[in-house]
């Protein structure tokens, strides 16, 4: 093993994984309830109402443990392809 190497941890790595599991299981959650996840989530990130979420698998509260503005943030880097910018 060598020592004189310095290691790197990235947060923003770590965070982007927390993020995508979260909504993963809050899009799985609207899914078993019957809702269209995507239309669910729109709703919720353009109001803020967490009604718009199920309570089913704790959906609503894993996904107020977000920033509506991050969520965004990090959903508009994946889909134009900037995520580590």
């Amino acid at each position: 093993m060598e020592f004189d190497k310095t290691m790197s941890f990235e947060v923003e790595k770590i965070e982007d994984a927390r993020v995508r599991e979260i909504l993963k299981d809050v899009y799985n959650a609207l899914l078993e309830k019957g809702y269209n996840p995507i239309n669910q989530l729109v709703g919720y990130i353009l109001s803020g109402d967490p009604t718009y979420i199920t309570s089913h698998n704790d959906a609503r509260n894993k996904i107020r443990s977000i920033e509506r503005d991050e969520l965004l943030e990090k959903m508009v880097k994946n889909y134009i392809g900037v995520e580590n910018e």
